[in-house]
């Protein structure tokens, strides 16, 4: 029974000592001196405060894409104790010694190391040689651009290390799908290919090009998978349900994840509140959710109310009215009611407050049972303060003339008389029954008399209407839109009749007894949307290029200046390298062209497995440099070179691809191939002998003199910092 114990327990391992050098020495590569400069470098100043508002739990929006990104730099500000407490105000900043540098650095710096093993299994997995795939791994280990951008709190080295991952784990699991279809070892594959590819996208938007870049790949293998007769068709159907689950349910589910997380953490009210809808910042800590809390659910007659537009554009606004009139005639003449004017008004204010009057009752105070307002209901708006009705009538509003006028009804005894009954519609009820809520409902309000429709036209009044933001009334309009939607704020159940003792409540804060909860999905929906439509406004920035400036690395990027000395920092690339890739990419199409013209004459210039190999790498390097750059000819924002690195990672692996085949295929005789290798090592030695000569400019150290900075400018569209002696 005993008996195993005779003889002694062996473990063997194979391990791949290329492997292990090559991540060592991008580890060596990527955290030496990661400290260095313990200075703001860049667009840390924009990061930073993402991670300083994390770790105060306090909500925020960046439109620049999903979170996950955000979370994993935060992370890193976690696991060093770093307590949020920095003002990220400007590029150079000496950091405080509270801020942990070296451990908010380390996750990018971990992830753009890995990125050079991950090169050397691609190509592997590519069945291209041992030398191809190490060729490749030294080159992305050499790359200053991905050094630079690798060793700060910045983004792109995590894309660019889910992308990789992501492809290296489909490669892995198509690999095993002829002799090992859904084995362990396939389903972890595929599983990770879905979780990297979910990865990539929920740091940067940008990752969503490989992604679909591996869908359509899978959807191609699949399609040839349905031309073997050898496989059933219920095998095929398990196949299809696998790779539906991996590679679109999960990645799915993963992608909510990161908002469920990010929505848990931020939980307290901060400065990006506004642009959110009423009942998403009702729904955080403090803020709005401080008013509003334990206000009344339902609206009802005799409510008083603050009316918030939902668009929130150009600026978060609430309908307001005041005692100035408009001007009798406007500065082009046309005339006006002359009537109390209304506007939507982008502060809080006691001019903002309204009351839900029934048209058929005097009474301004909630009954005893309420009686609630309903989608459908006719109603008077009386402006708090001032007691006017809102009114519209057939008078052309100040600033958009093709629509109505919109005001406080004011009797002149003349021959316009009041025209202040509003209907009610829900757009988001559930039913035509529905009560008319707090902070939740959607509304328009719908003008008995003529139709027209109380909207915000986003144009800013002249100074008579103090720059306060115009309302009109919109005519025949079928749409809901967001301009045309208000929802209730802050609310309260109106007790005081009499004009002085209301004024008198309408100032004192609301407090009743009902609290309002949003579903992550009613948050995630409404902060997805924000994330892909809030734009800022497109500056111009100084370092900002075109995608055609990415090609041949006319731009470069300062990232830091040391404040007295030389020293500094650059998103300048391997000049060597990236002329290569782009004579590679070149190469490997006039080759793949003429190979497919010489393939329809029936002429078959390479053996069948020599071009299989060739198309199956060309279209994981080639097609992930062109999904990952082509897109930005298409996008109206400000580029930077970072936005071209993920694109330019693939196109570097193309190099070993290209130069394997030369050698294999069109290098005929033992002469031609060692002259060929003879020049593929002194090419080698030239990408090393420019990383060496630019690498002060990739880690800021040595500081150089003025002579040495100016002679590393090799472009005159380069910047290359130089201070005046």
């Amino acid at each position: 029974m005993l008996g195993f114990l005779k003889e002694p327990v062996v473990v063997t391992a194979k391990i791949n000592v290329s492997l292990v050098a090559l991540t060592v020495m991008g580890l060596i590569s990527r955290l030496w001196g990661l400290c260095y400069p313990r200075a703001v470098v860049f667009d840390e100043v924009y990061y930073g405060q993402f991670v300083s508002l994390y770790m105060k739990r306090i909500f925020f929006v960046d439109d620049s894409g999903p979170p996950f990104g955000h979370m994993l730099l935060a992370l890193g500000g976690y696991l060093g104790g770093f307590d949020g407490n920095f003002l990220w105000n400007r590029i150079g900043a000496e950091y405080s010694m509270n801020v942990p540098v070296w451990s908010l650095r380390l996750l990018p710096a971990l992830a753009g190391a890995l990125c050079v093993p991950l090169a050397y299994q691609i190509l592997v997995e590519l069945h291209l040689s041992h030398c191809a795939a190490l060729g490749a791994a030294l080159l992305i280990l050499l790359e200053n651009s991905l050094i630079t951008q690798s060793r700060f709190m910045l983004l792109e080295s995590i894309l660019i290390f889910f992308i990789l991952l992501a492809v290296l784990s489909y490669l892995k699991f198509y690999n095993l799908q002829k002799h090992s279809a859904f084995s362990g070892s396939w389903w972890f594959w595929l599983l990770l290919t879905g979780v990297a590819c979910s990865c990539a996208v929920g740091v940067k938007y940008m990752g969503l090009f490989t992604y679909m870049l591996l869908l359509a790949t899978a959807g191609l293998h699949f399609w040839h998978m349905i031309g073997d007769q050898n496989l059933s068709n219920v095998s095929l159907v398990c196949h299809f349900l696998a790779r539906g689950l991996a590679l679109i349910i999960i990645p799915m589910g993963l992608y909510l994840s990161f908002f469920y997380v990010h929505l848990a953490l931020l939980y307290r009210s901060g400065p990006h509140d506004q642009i959110m809808t009423s009942a998403f910042q009702a729904s955080l800590e403090g803020g709005l959710a401080r008013i509003t809390q334990g206000q009344p659910l339902e609206v009802a007659y005799g409510s008083q109310i603050t009316l918030r537009n939902v668009l929130g554009k150009p600026m978060q606004c609430w309908l307001h009215s005041h005692t100035n009139t408009y001007p009798i005639r406007y500065e082009n003449g046309r005339g006006s009611s002359h009537q109390q004017q209304v506007t939507c008004y982008p502060f809080k204010d006691v001019n903002n407050w309204w009351i839900v009057k029934d048209p058929g009752m005097q009474q301004l105070v909630v009954s005893n049972p309420p009686r609630p307002v309903r989608h459908g209901h006719i109603v008077q708006l009386v402006h708090g303060i001032t007691t006017r009705y809102l009114n519209t009538h057939d008078v052309a509003a100040p600033l958009s003339p093709h629509s109505q006028e919109v005001s406080c009804y004011i009797d002149y005894n003349i021959s316009m008389p009041a025209q202040n009954l509003w209907r009610v519609e829900i757009v988001n009820r559930e039913s035509d029954t529905d009560v008319w809520k707090t902070i939740l409902s959607e509304v328009r309000f719908v003008h008995v008399n003529t139709s027209a429709v109380l909207k915000l036209s986003g144009a800013s009044l002249p100074e008579w209407g103090y720059r306060q933001l115009e309302v009109v009334g919109e005519k025949l309009s079928k749409g809901y839109h967001q301009s045309m939607l208000w929802n209730v704020e802050e609310h309260r159940y109106g007790k005081s009749q009499e004009q002085k003792e209301r004024e008198v409540e309408l100032h004192s804060p609301t407090q009743m007894d009902i609290s309002k909860n949003l579903s992550f999905m009613a948050k995630f929906t409404e902060l997805q949307w924000k994330i892909l439509t809030l734009k800022n406004e497109d500056t111009e920035h100084k370092y900002s290029s075109s995608a055609l400036d990415w090609i041949t690395m006319d731009t470069n990027i300062a990232y830091w200046l040391h404040p007295t000395s030389g020293a500094q920092i650059h998103l300048l690339g391997n000049v060597a390298t990236w002329a290569s890739a782009n004579a590679a990419a070149l190469v490997y199409l006039c080759l793949s062209l003429w190979y497919l013209l010489r393939r329809r004459r029936k002429i078959y210039d390479i053996p069948e497995d020599a071009w299989q190999l060739w198309m199956a790498a060309g279209g994981i390097c080639g097609g992930g440099w062109a999904v990952n750059y082509l897109p930005f000819f298409l996008m109206e924002k400000t580029l930077f070179l970072y936005h071209y690195l993920p694109a330019v990672t693939f196109q570097i692996l193309l190099i070993p691809v290209v130069l394997q085949h030369l050698r294999d295929h069109l290098c005929r005789s033992v002469l031609l191939k060692s002259m060929f290798s003879a020049l593929a090592v002194a090419w080698f030695s030239w990408v090393y002998f420019v990383y060496c000569t630019f690498s002060p400019l990739t880690y800021g150290q040595p500081a150089l003199a003025p002579a040495e900075l100016r002679a590393l400018r090799w472009k005159d569209t380069w910047n290359i910092l130089i201070r005046k002696q």
